[in-house]
């Protein structure tokens, strides 16, 4: 007992001399979030974590600080990962379709990011071009090696998580595209539509992308529809979190359709603050509230709010100011698409 409190001791002295750092800072920047990282990984020393939950815990936060690290400097550039087969070769019209997609996405102003490897993913690298390519690689017991596209390029990144992968894949996306797959893909399709429908994520466009003749994506569908949705897993709004497109140009289109007057959005306490490129109309304000009465009210204009001063980058955007029910983004998505004069 006595030994206890021995250790215990030094680790909250450890623990105030981090409180009193903090208190130095006059709450500059990030100093809270950076002691509550040091307060947590201190107090690991005293939680009895066995040696295999701590290598987990450091690997995965070295790979994703080295992640954070390499995205940062291209922040304000928005992003579309691409997922798909790493079975698909270069003569294969899938190929084909992947490289057209993402060199258009580039010429728009887009960077891609992929996985790294053959396939769907080396295609997008060679479409966009090694300028506008993230590579986020995953170590495989059967090494998966980068594609010539994005080997040794700074903006490669190895993981040997799939989780912390995963996360930058979505963190960083400002749109997901996939094509056809196995398991891998079918993962992080369910993974992107999971986040989005359920407020974990942004929302944002999701698109299948087909041959014009081909049937993966419209069986996929019948499936949803017929042994998902019919049973009452899902209801019928949430599958128009999905796209099906079958050409580039189109792809292109709908991405950069989605963020021509909608921005970005952010809850502040039970508010959700929606940023827009232009300034919200009467009209249109009138016709959310009238059609989308079922998740939002309240709607305003409004300026910047005091909780938005940590984002400085977005504070000259318009905003509209609407209570929000936190429960169908499905509809939440419909209504960004009225908010861009799709609809």
């Amino acid at each position: 007992m006595v030994k206890d409190q021995q250790q215990t001791k030094p680790l909250a002295d450890i623990v105030a001399q981090i409180d009193e750092w903090l208190q130095a800072q006059n709450g500059a920047g990030n100093a809270d979030q950076l002691a509550g990282i040091m307060r947590t990984v201190v107090r690991l020393a005293n939680d009895n974590a066995g040696r295999g939950d701590l290598k987990i815990l450091n690997r995965a936060m070295q790979e994703l600080r080295h992640a954070f690290r390499i995205f940062a400097p291209y922040r304000q550039i928005r992003k579309v990962s691409i997922f798909g087969s790493t079975r698909v070769e270069e003569s294969d019209p899938y190929y084909r379709l992947a490289r057209s997609l993402a060199q258009g996405l580039a010429e728009a102003g887009f960077m891609v990011i992929t996985g790294a490897g053959p396939g769907i993913m080396q295609a997008g690298h060679e479409g966009a071009g090694r300028d506008k390519s993230f590579g986020v690689n995953i170590r495989l017991p059967s090494a998966q090696l980068a594609n010539r596209f994005i080997r040794d390029d700074p903006k490669l990144m190895n993981f040997h998580f799939f989780f912390t992968r995963k996360l930058m894949f979505v963190k960083e996306a400002d749109a997901v595209v996939i094509f056809p797959g196995g398991f891998g893909t079918q993962d992080e399709l369910f993974e992107s539509i999971t986040l989005v429908q359920t407020g974990k994520s942004q929302v944002l466009p999701i698109i299948l992308m087909d041959l014009p003749d081909g049937t993966y994506w419209s069986r996929w569908q019948e499936f949803l529809r017929d042994d998902v949705m019919n049973r009452g897993y899902i209801i019928e709004s949430e599958l128009n979190l999905v796209k099906i497109l079958t050409s580039a140009e189109s792809a292109v289109k709908e991405i950069a359709t989605f963020y021509r007057n909608y921005h970005s959005y952010r809850f502040v306490n039970q508010d959700l603050v929606i940023r827009l490129n232009h300034p919200p109309s009467p009209a249109l304000i009138d016709r959310l509230s009238r059609d989308f009465a079922d998740i939002v009210t309240d709607a305003k204009p409004t300026g910047p709010l005091p909780e938005e001063t940590d984002e400085p980058d977005t504070l000259h955007l318009h905003r509209l100011l609407v209570r929000f029910n936190r429960e169908d983004f499905a509809r939440l998505r419909q209504m960004i698409a009225v908010i861009n004069g799709e609809e």
